[in-house]
C-alpha cells in the first residue's frame, strides 16, 4: 500500500489521541505483564505472577516532594487493569479507579498518568481493577516521595510486607479468587509471608547504625502484628503523614492492609546477637519476618531520639465540632449477615445478595451505587462515623484525602488514609473535603471490597 494521507488516517482509526502523544516526550513506562518468580523456597516450583516490569514487587519509584510524576501504563496482560496511587492527594482523573475516575485499560492498551506530589512520605501503587485478584497476583509497588531535608539516618529501607497463597506442588496461586468462603470471612490469607517478594528477606547492619524502615502492608487481607528485636525504634509517620513528635516503639505495631508506618530504628544488638523485625504467627509465636545480621560496630555512638519529620502541607482539620456527622454502618459477612442492602438499584435481602456473590454493605449500599454516600462542598469539613457491625475487622480507606480520627474531648488522632476498625467497634473520622471529584471509601480487605464493602463520596 502506498503511503497516502488516506492510508495514514485509516491507520489511526481506534487509536486514542487525547493526549497528542507525539507532541510531548513519552513518560517512563510501567508495564503490567505476566512473569515467573521464585516466591517459594528453592526446591519448590516457581510462580507465574502478574507484575509491573517483571518484578515482585514492582519497581520502586522515588521522586522529590513538589515534583510531578508521570508514568505510561502499558497493559500487556490479557485482562483490563488500572493503577491506583495509594495515599497521594491526587487529581481525581489520575486516581485509577475503573468505572469511577477512568475506563479500565484494555489488554494491549495504555494510559498516561501524570500528577503532582504535594506530600513527602511512604506511599504505594497497585491495581484497582478486580483488585482482589490482581493485587494478590503481584500488581503493587512502592512510591516514595522524598523530603527536601531528609532525617539523619544511615540508610533508608523500604519493606513491602505481603503474603501469598500458593499450591506447594505446582507453585501456582491456590484457591478460587471468587471463593465465597474467603470473601464472606476474613479475606484471602496466604500460607507464605515475606518482604519485597522474598520469604527469607534479610538485612545487614552494624551496631549503632540508624535505619529508616518504611513498612508497607501490601497483603490482600492479612493484619501484621510486629515487634522489634535487637533494635530501638520510634514511629515518625503513619500512612505517609509525619507525626508531630516521634513516638517510641514500646509495644507491638499493628499494620492493617494498605497501612504504612515509618520507623527510625537504632540497631542495639551486638555482633552475633539476634536482631529482627518479628511477626506474630497464628499460634501467637513470634517469627522473624526480616532478620538483621549485625556485623561489627558503627563508628558513631548511640544517638538520642530523632527529630520530627517536616510536616506536609494542609494537615490541619479545622471546624470538626460544628461538622455534620454522617453514619456509615458496616454490615454483612459470615456469622452476622444483614437484613437487606441496595445492589444495582434494587433492594435485596441477604440471601438474594449472597446468590449474586455479595456479602457486605456500607450504609445499606452493596457495592458502588449510582449515588454517593455523601456530597460535600469543596473546603467543607466532613465527619463520618464508621460503625463495624460485623464479625470481622475492616481496614477502611479513603481515596484522595487524608483524615484524622476524632478522639475523646475533641482531640484528633494522627493523619491517616486507612483506619482499622475491629468487630463491634466504631470510630469517627474528620477531613477537609478540599479535593474535588469522586472518591472511593472502601474496605481494603480486598475480598470485602469486591463483594460489597465499597462506597464513594463526591466533592464539588
Amino acid at each position: 500500500m502506498s503511503f497516502t494521507r488516506r492510508a495514514f488516517c485509516a491507520g489511526l482509526a481506534g487509536v486514542p489521541l487525547a493526549r497528542a502523544a507525539w507532541a510531548q516526550e513519552e513518560a517512563p513506562r510501567l508495564t503490567a505483564r505476566a512473569a515467573t518468580v521464585q516466591l517459594a523456597p528453592e526446591g519448590y516450583p516457581a510462580t507465574e505472577v502478574w507484575s509491573y516490569d517483571g518484578q515482585i514487587p514492582g519497581p520502586q519509584i522515588r521522586a522529590p516532594q513538589g515534583s510531578r510524576l508521570s508514568r505510561r501504563l502499558v497493559n500487556a496482560l490479557e485482562v483490563p487493569t488500572t493503577v491506583h496511587w495509594h495515599g497521594i492527594r491526587i487529581d481525581n482523573a489520575m486516581d485509577g479507579v475503573a468505572g469511577l475516575t477512568q475506563d479500565a485499560v484494555p489488554s494491549g492498551g495504555r494510559f498516561d498518568y501524570a500528577f503532582d506530589l504535594p506530600d513527602a512520605g511512604t506511599f504505594w501503587y497497585h491495581a484497582h481493577t478486580n483488585s482482589m485478584e490482581q493485587v494478590a497476583r503481584g500488581l503493587s509497588g512502592a512510591l516514595i516521595v522524598e523530603e527536601s531535608m531528609p532525617p539523619d539516618v544511615d540508610r533508608d529501607e523500604v519493606l513491602m510486607l505481603d503474603d501469598w497463597l500458593l499450591d506447594p506442588e505446582t507453585g501456582r496461586f491456590a484457591g478460587d479468587f471468587e471463593s465465597p468462603m474467603m470473601r464472606s470471612h476474613a479475606g484471602r490469607m496466604g500460607n507464605l509471608t515475606g518482604i519485597n517478594g522474598r520469604y527469607d528477606f534479610s538485612l545487614t547492619a552494624q551496631q549503632n547504625e540508624r535505619l529508616r524502615l518504611r513498612l508497607i502492608n501490601s497483603a490482600n487481607a492479612r493484619i501484621f502484628v510486629l515487634r522489634l528485636e535487637g533494635m530501638t525504634g520510634w514511629t515518625v509517620a503513619l500512612d505517609g503523614m509525619p507525626l508531630a513528635r516521634p513516638e517510641p516503639v514500646t509495644a507491638e505495631i499493628v499494620l492493617a492492609p494498605a497501612q504504612r508506618v515509618d520507623l527510625i530504628v537504632d540497631v542495639t544488638a551486638e555482633q552475633g546477637a539476634p536482631a529482627a523485625l518479628l511477626s506474630q504467627a497464628e499460634d501467637d509465636s513470634w517469627q522473624a519476618l526480616a532478620e538483621v545480621t549485625v556485623t561489627g560496630q558503627n563508628s558513631r555512638a548511640a544517638r538520642g531520639a530523632p527529630a520530627p519529620l517536616p510536616p506536609n502541607p494542609r494537615m490541619e482539620v479545622p471546624g470538626v465540632t460544628g461538622a455534620q456527622v454522617r453514619a456509615m454502618r458496616m454490615e454483612g459477612g459470615a456469622m452476622r449477615g444483614m437484613a437487606s442492602g441496595r445492589f444495582e438499584g434494587q433492594d435485596m435481602n441477604f440471601q438474594q445478595l449472597v446468590q449474586r456473590g455479595q456479602f457486605w454493605a456500607l450504609a445499606g449500599q452493596v457495592g458502588r451505587g449510582d449515588a454517593p454516600f455523601a456530597r460535600y462542598a469543596r473546603g467543607e469539613t466532613a465527619r463520618i462515623r464508621l460503625a463495624n457491625d460485623t464479625a470481622f475487622p475492616h481496614a477502611m480507606h479513603l481515596h484522595g484525602m487524608h483524615f484524622r480520627k476524632v478522639l475523646a474531648n475533641g482531640r484528633q488522632g494522627p493523619m491517616r488514609d486507612t483506619l482499622l476498625i475491629m468487630p463491634q467497634d466504631s470510630a469517627e473520622i474528620a477531613f477537609v473535603a478540599d479535593n474535588p471529584g469522586k472518591w472511593l471509601l472502601h474496605c481494603h480487605m480486598l475480598g470485602h471490597a469486591a463483594s460489597g464493602m465499597t462506597n464513594w463520596i463526591e466533592v464539588a
